[in-house]
C-alpha cells in the first residue's frame, strides 16, 4: 500500500509539489527530464517501508512545480538553493540525496556546495559532471553538423521543439521512455539529418503496456507536462553554457561525502562514457567512495526498469551508510569543500 502525502508549498520563491512518505533519515529523490517525482514510485514506497523519510520533489519547471521564464533562472546555484529551501521547509539540516538524468547532477552540485546538507550520495547513471572542455553549446553543434544531435535540436530552436512537445505531450514522452531503456537503441538518431525534430528522430515504440510501465503510468506524465508545458524542461539544457562556466570558477567539483553508485550493464550512454573505467572515473569526481554495485539489465531508467533491485541496493548502500554515519553527524562545512 502506498501512503504517499502530497504537498504544495512555497520554496526559494516557487509553488514547489513534493511527495512524501515514511519517517527517520531523510532520502530526497531527484528526478530529470521528462520526469516527474513520479519516475521514483518504486523506490518511495521501499525506501518508506525500509525506515526512511523520503521526499520526491517535482524539481523547478517541471511536474507541478512552478517554471521560471528565463534559462538564467536555471544555472546549477538556483537548483541548490531550491534543494536547500526545501530541507529547510522539512526542518531537516541534511540528507542522503539521489538523482536520475538531471537530477544527479543536482545531488553533486549540492555534494560540492553544501556538504553540509548532504550526509550521503546514491550515485545512478552519472558518475560526475559533464565533460566539455569549452561550451556544451559549441561542442554540441559540432556534434550536431552532419547528424541529428538532440543537445543541439533544443539549443538551436527551443521555441520550436516547446511547440512540438506540447502539441504531443504523449507521443514525445513515450518515444523518449522507450529509446533510453534498456530495449531502445539511442544510436538510431544519428541516421537522421541535422534539422530534423527530434520527436520524428525518435522510433516509433512497442504498444504499452511494457514490461516495466503501462498506460496509466505514462498518463501520470502526460497530465503534469500538459498543464506545465516543456519551458522549463528544455530550459535545463538551454542553462548548460552557464553551469559549465558556474562550475569551472567554483574552485571544486570532487565531492567529499560518502557516495555509493549503482550502474545498469545495459546503460549504453554510461558504457560509451565509461566503459570499463567506471571505477575509475568515479575516483575522480568522489573522495570518498563507498561501493559500486552493478545490476544485470536496464538501461537509462534503471529505477524503473529494475525497480526491485534498485531499491534493494538503495537499502543496503543506506543500512551501511547508518552504520558508519549516522544521520545527524555531518562535520563537513562549505569551507572543507573548497
Amino acid at each position: 500500500m502506498r501512503n504517499w502525502t502530497h504537498h504544495q508549498a512555497r520554496i526559494n520563491g516557487l509553488d514547489m509539489h513534493y511527495v512524501e512518505e515514511g519517517e527517520g533519515p531523510l532520502v530526497v529523490l531527484l528526478h530529470g527530464f521528462p520526469h516527474t517525482w513520479f519516475s521514483w514510485r518504486h523506490q518511495i514506497t521501499a525506501l518508506a517501508e525500509a525506515g526512511y523519510r523520503v521526499v520526491a520533489p517535482d524539481l523547478r519547471g517541471m511536474g507541478q512545480t512552478e517554471a521560471p521564464l528565463r534559462s538564467a533562472d536555471y544555472r546549477c546555484d538556483e537548483i541548490t538553493k531550491d534543494v536547500c529551501a526545501l530541507l529547510d521547509h522539512l526542518g531537516e539540516s541534511e540528507a542522503v540525496l539521489s538523482g536520475m538524468d538531471f537530477g544527479m547532477f543536482v545531488a553533486y552540485d549540492m555534494a560540492c556546495e553544501h556538504p553540509e546538507r548532504v550526509r550521503g550520495l546514491l550515485g545512478l547513471q552519472y558518475s560526475g559532471f559533464p565533460a566539455y572542455d569549452r561550451l556544451p553549446s559549441e561542442v554540441e553543434r559540432e556534434r550536431g553538423r552532419e547528424n541529428f544531435n538532440h543537445m543541439s535540436y533544443y539549443a538551436q530552436d527551443p521555441a520550436g521543439a516547446r511547440a512540438d512537445y506540447e502539441a504531443h505531450p504523449r507521443e514525445i514522452i513515450t518515444k523518449i521512455f522507450s529509446i533510453l531503456s534498456s530495449t531502445g537503441d539511442f544510436s538510431r538518431l544519428d541516421a537522421h539529418a541535422p534539422g530534423t525534430a527530434y520527436r520524428d528522430a525518435l522510433p516509433e515504440p512497442p504498444l504499452l503496456p511494457w514490461s516495466w510501465i503501462d498506460e496509466w503510468e505514462i498518463e501520470s506524465y502526460v497530465l503534469d507536462y500538459s498543464r506545465s508545458g516543456f519551458r522549463g524542461g528544455i530550459n535545463w539544457y538551454l542553462a548548460a553554457d552557464n553551469n559549465w562556466e558556474y562550475r569551472r570558477q567554483r574552485g571544486t567539483n570532487m565531492t567529499a561525502v560518502p557516495m555509493y553508485f549503482t550502474a545498469s550493464e545495459a546503460d549504453v550512454q554510461l558504457a560509451e562514457q565509461y566503459g570499463a573505467g567506471l571505477a575509475a572515473q568515479l575516483a575522480q569526481s568522489h573522495a570518498d567512495v563507498r561501493a559500486l554495485r552493478t545490476i544485470p539489465g536496464g538501461g537509462y531508467l534503471l529505477a524503473m526498469e529494475r525497480a526491485k533491485e534498485v531499491s534493494e541496493t538503495f537499502i543496503e548502500f543506506l543500512r551501511e551508510l547508518d552504520s558508519s554515519h549516522p544521520a545527524g553527524t555531518s562535520e563537513l562545512t562549505n569551507a572543507t569543500a573548497r
